[in-house]
């Protein structure tokens, strides 16, 4: 990756300027009181005092990203600069966002798992901080605006179960865990996803088990959940996806139909409406969006992808070049643009496989080092 040393040199030479000009200031006030010293700094609201506020965001921007949690414990301007929008868009117009990929993993004896990161500049996995409530199964993960936010699902505590309706957001800069507002209804194994800024929860099992038809969205500027219209018929074990700036929901089951519903569920926000097609994917095991095009992997055949094109609502099947059992699964994950997939058999000789969308033919697939620690239980990309 040439782009990433080159950048890297770059990042290194800004980082080391601002450390130098820290250093510079923390001299000038050590000649002064200190207490009537830390008073100003910290009620000075610009970023860099004596630099204009542009020059001074584009320093930050500048900075990599490993050092973000390091920058924001500086002081409460610079902390409240990185966790805002106004960060992530200084970065992408200075050409400095970093792709890193986030997983859930499992350890080998499936007891434990945790949350870790694939650092792709430096090539080097770092552990989460625990994430805080109890631990969950058939919750979503969802990206938005640069963080990962972690919905619902449903724990088991001395026999008992227990649906939730918790949302927990990690902020990848800060390397920090907070709690989000709830859901409306507490909710497992439903469809989410992320359209426009926007975060959309569908269906589900609810809290006595029953399939649900309720709808809501997720607005990260109140903080709060809002419910929309339902769905047409009650659907859990779905997955949702975004195109064009609308809401696709596919798979799962309805409690209106006998076994895996082909039925496709499309919500149109300017419309505040849903309306159906029926060609969808069922049973999917895993699911990813890439560039314009969703690729689904589906229980009964684990060694082809299905490739949606939402433009045209066809579908292709792309053979997996793999031979053996097909009861064998993957995860999915992406990175530049293209499709990893991460075996669910968690040997040695089983290597993370590599899908180019943008290849020449006959020359798309590849093998990738990219492996987590453990059983992948999920994977999201992050860029900041």
């Amino acid at each position: 990756m040439p782009g990433f040393i080159s950048g890297k040199k770059r990042f290194t030479e800004i980082n080391m300027c601002i450390i130098n000009t820290v250093k510079k200031n923390s001299v000038s006030h050590s000649k002064s009181d200190t207490r009537s010293s830390q008073f100003d700094y910290e009620s000075d609201k610009s970023l860099f005092p004596g630099l204009p506020d542009d020059v001074a965001k584009l320093c930050l921007a500048l900075v990599p990203r490993s050092s973000h949690p390091s920058m924001a414990g500086v002081c409460k301007n610079w902390r409240s600069f990185i966790k805002g929008k106004d960060f992530l868009t200084e970065r992408k117009l200075a050409g400095a966002v970093e792709e890193w990929l986030y997983f859930l993993t499992m350890d080998t004896e499936r007891k434990e798992c945790h949350w870790e990161v694939f650092d792709c500049v430096e090539h080097k996995f770092r552990i989460l901080p625990p994430m805080p409530g109890a631990v969950k199964a058939g919750f979503e993960v969802v990206v938005l605006n640069g963080k990962l936010l972690v919905i619902a699902g449903y724990s088991i505590a001395d026999g008992t179960d227990s649906v939730s309706s918790d949302v927990y957001q990690y902020d990848s800069c800060l390397n920090r865990w907070s709690k989000l507002a709830n859901l409306n209804v507490a909710r497992h194994d439903f469809g989410c996803a992320a359209v426009d800024g926007i975060v959309y929860v569908v269906g589900g099992y609810g809290i006595e088990g029953d399939n649900l038809s309720s709808a809501e969205v997720y607005d990260p500027e109140t903080d709060k959940w809002t419910l929309i219209e339902s769905l047409r018929r009650p659907r859990s074990g779905c997955f949702a996806c975004g195109f064009d700036g609308k809401l696709y929901v596919m798979g799962g089951r309805s409690s209106f139909t006998i076994g895996n519903s082909r039925f496709v569920d499309v919500y149109n926000p300017k419309r505040h409406s849903w309306y159906e097609m029926k060609n969808g994917c069922v049973m999917v095991t895993a699911h990813a969006v890439v560039g314009k095009k969703l690729f689904c992997m589906e229980w009964k055949n684990q060694r082809k992808l299905s490739m949606f094109n939402p433009e045209d609502n066809s579908w292709k099947m792309v053979p997996v070049p793999l031979t053996g059992s097909s009861s064998i699964g993957f995860r999915f994950g992406i990175l530049d643009g293209k499709l990893l997939l991460f075996s669910l058999k968690n040997e040695p000789e089983y290597r993370t496989l590599l899908y180019d969308p943008n290849a020449a033919p006959g020359s798309e697939w590849k093998t990738s080092d990219i492996k987590p620690s453990g059983l992948c239980l999920c994977s999201v990309t992050i860029k900041v």
